[in-house]
């Protein structure tokens, strides 16, 4: 049995949202012997432990699987959020992400992918955020100008986004390795041109922070993005003159980012005064668009599909449901990011 069961127990019960008196309960146990369990001061028997992995959705085979966990919580998760998001909230999401880690890494261990790109991992002391954004569009073979498609990109390096709606507009996304691959979890909430600076943003931590931590590593990711979405020498020409409300619309549509992003690119390459950005924010309050711009919704949607299409190559090689569900380690597809996404005929 493995010595970490414990740690995968609490996790799993937190992405789960699940109290541990609650799960003490449901498996009519004591909170205390539930506590033992989780602190890995006592292994479950047999029986216990087909208890636990029924309770929490996954197969025993899964909860005895030999992870690497560093501590309760693995540490190296990497967040985007608001600094007013409440632990309890960012605890769960986090927990949630490492569940999906999980099982990732669980399912890529038997069934691995074969990516078209891979993920660089540099170091941030020698290479600027900046030049590795340039690196991954060379690496890549990126074409010149706005990315398209923004998620098919990254998941063309094996990084598995995977999309749910956190219950907070606190936090917009997170990203953890999983083995050789990596997982990008998303607010489904978001405006497209947010979740597209997330998974940008994301993305710079999987390049740089992944082995090396800076004190900066946000500002770092930020840098990351910026350079990956509105490439300088690109987007220059278009920064020039008055850069009014219209304009900015106008860009935001081109390069898939938000207004205040297109700015704040502007003002950074020293486009526009410090007077014209408290001009450009002051207009953006007074139109209640500082939370929530308009035009996003007129963006193309930016829509995961790795992970079904991972489910659906399993169907295609003729196993059943049940045998799928034995690789991910759950006892049912459905609500995992590996059930098909295509609608299924039925008999009428």
């Amino acid at each position: 049995m493995s010595s970490m069961i414990g740690d995968v127990i609490l996790v799993l019960r937190r992405a789960a949202n699940i109290t541990q008196e609650e799960l003490a309960q449901r498996l009519g146990i004591t909170q205390a012997s539930l506590s033992r369990y989780e602190n890995n001061l006592r292994s479950p028997d047999e029986s216990a432990l087909e208890a636990i992995a029924e309770a929490l959705g996954v197969t025993a085979g899964f909860l005895d699987h030999d992870f690497q966990i560093q501590g309760a919580i693995a540490a190296d998760a990497h967040m985007r959020r608001q600094k007013t998001t409440k632990p309890s909230d960012w605890k769960r999401v986090e927990a949630r992400l490492n569940a999906l880690r999980m099982h990732s890494s669980y399912l890529l261990e038997r069934v691995p992918l074969n990516p078209k790109n891979h993920v660089i991992q540099l170091d941030p002391d020698e290479h600027l955020p900046s030049e590795a954004a340039m690196m991954v569009r060379a690496d890549w073979r990126m074409p010149i100008g706005p990315i398209r498609s923004l998620t098919r990109w990254v998941e063309s390096a094996g990084v598995l986004i995977v999309e749910e709606d956190f219950g907070t507009h606190r936090i917009d996304g997170m990203s953890q390795w999983a083995g050789d691959h990596a997982v990008i979890f998303i607010n489904s909430s978001l405006p497209t041109d947010r979740k597209r600076w997330t998974i940008a943003h994301e993305l710079g931590h999987l390049v740089l922070h992944s082995n090396y931590v800076d004190t900066d590593v946000e500002a770092q990711a930020n840098d990351f993005a910026t350079e990956l979405l509105m490439p300088e020498h690109i987007i220059a020409p278009q920064l020039t003159g008055h850069l009014t409300l219209g304009k900015l619309t106008d860009l935001k549509a081109e390069w898939g980012v938000s207004m205040q992003a297109i700015f704040e690119r502007a003002f950074r390459m020293g486009k526009v005064t410090r007077e014209d950005r408290s001009r450009f924010y002051r207009a953006l309050n007074a139109r209640g668009w500082k939370v929530r711009e308009p035009g996003s919704e007129y963006l193309p949607p930016e829509t995961p599909e790795l992970a079904a299409a991972v489910g659906d190559q399993l169907r295609g090689a003729r196993l059943r449901d049940e045998e799928i569900c034995q690789l991910v380690g759950v006892r049912d597809l459905a609500g995992t990011p590996f059930a098909s996404k295509r609608p299924r005929l039925q008999a009428v």
